[in-house]
């Protein structure tokens, strides 16, 4: 029976829920006492598989796959994701595991210290993506406040070729061959920190989504902004107006429906709690030039639970599911493209990832 599957990566493992005939059940925590700030439900074989990187304390960060919707899990023998001696750097932590659209066997991983990993073996093995870490601007990319990381990844099903990535605090950078070259691509976007506020690079990029209908339409989300770009990356125009707030760092768009995209406005980069400490999330129907606000069955009091980067996602049932969690331990859930929410769990470790996607 064809079913939603929920991952969700906690401070303290990850947890798993299935929804079958509109209940939720949470499995978890698996990979326990590991911070889990990367996870992706990989459909497109013929076994879903799921992909974690989870940091351990004592052991480091590390990334595990399960082939059986997360009841076991298998790490490689020697490291998933590693730097190669030449480069002088290690592992601090992944942050993005990413199925390529198009190429059926390849995921992308995301890394702190600034970098992109390729997988052909369907996150198994990764090899490390040269030019972008060797790119001639490197030496001036800054960390953000979460460290200077590639978060983000972004590959277009018509072009394998195509691949658009956001790094913390260097802002957004495309490549049309493979990864053979990488360009900054933040026309648009500003750095509100910086001197210069429209810097070639530089900006704070903390989070990408692509459109449904038009992939050339790509929703962005700022720290200070929430932009939209209609070439794919090369320009951004600024659709904050009608938001609370225009700081936060998720942004999701809906899987089939064109033109609709999902915001968590945050009060401020000094103040990191909801905007109007209200629990609410934001969408627009028309592509960022109006923005409504969905609260029915969330909090209606005073709330204090930020949503993360990645802790904001759709998944590919239609209705569409929209999902989020939050640092206070709340996970909360739509069936019906956000209109009305129900809580799936409380007092969970501080949630960092959730993914949610269609399984048999």
């Amino acid at each position: 029976m064809t079913g939603v599957l929920l991952a969700v990566g906690t401070r303290k493992g990850l947890f798993t829920g299935r929804r079958r005939a509109g209940r939720w059940e949470l499995s978890g925590p698996f990979l326990p006492a590991r911070a889990v700030y990367a996870v992706a439900i990989d459909t497109r074989g013929s076994v879903p598989r799921l992909l974690a990187g989870a940091d351990s304390a004592h052991w480091g960060p590390s990334v595990f796959h399960s082939d059986d919707l997360g009841g076991t899990w298998t790490e490689p023998d020697r490291p998933a994701v590693a730097f190669p001696r030449d480069t002088g750097a290690s592992l601090e932590r992944v942050w993005q595991l990413h199925p390529a659209a198009g190429e059926p066997d390849v995921v992308y991983a995301g890394a702190e210290p600034a970098a992109l990993f390729r997988s052909e073996d369907r996150g198994e093995t990764f090899t490390l993506v040269r030019p972008l870490w060797e790119h001639p601007t490197r030496s001036r990319w800054q960390p953000g406040g979460g460290g200077e990381a590639v978060h983000t990844v972004v590959t277009d099903r018509r072009d394998p070729a195509a691949v658009t990535v956001a790094v913390s605090a260097a802002g957004v950078f495309r490549s049309r061959d493979a990864g053979a070259s990488w360009d900054p691509s933040n026309d648009g976007v500003s750095a509100v920190f910086l001197p210069d506020q429209h810097p070639e690079f530089g900006q704070c990029v903390h989070k990408i989504a692509q459109d449904a209908g038009d992939l050339d339409r790509l929703y962005l989300q700022n720290h200070w902004g929430v932009y939209r770009s209609d070439d794919a990356g090369a320009r951004w125009t600024d659709i904050g107006a009608g938001l609370p707030s225009d700081f936060g760092f998720a942004v999701a768009a809906h899987p089939h429906r064109p033109d609709t995209a999902y915001v968590f406005p945050i009060a401020a980069d000094g103040d990191r709690v909801p905007a109007g400490h209200r629990c609410r999330v934001f969408r627009t129907p028309d592509a960022g030039a109006s923005w409504e606000p969905l609260t029915a069955g969330l909090p209606s009091g005073d709330h204090f639970g930020t949503v993360l980067r990645d802790a904001l996602c759709t998944d590919d049932a239609d209705p569409a599911g929209v999902y989020f969690g939050n640092r206070n331990g709340e996970l909360y859930a739509s069936a019906d493209d956000g209109d009305s929410w129900q809580q799936v769990a409380a007092h969970l470790p501080d949630v960092l990832c959730v993914r949610a996607a269609t399984v048999d």
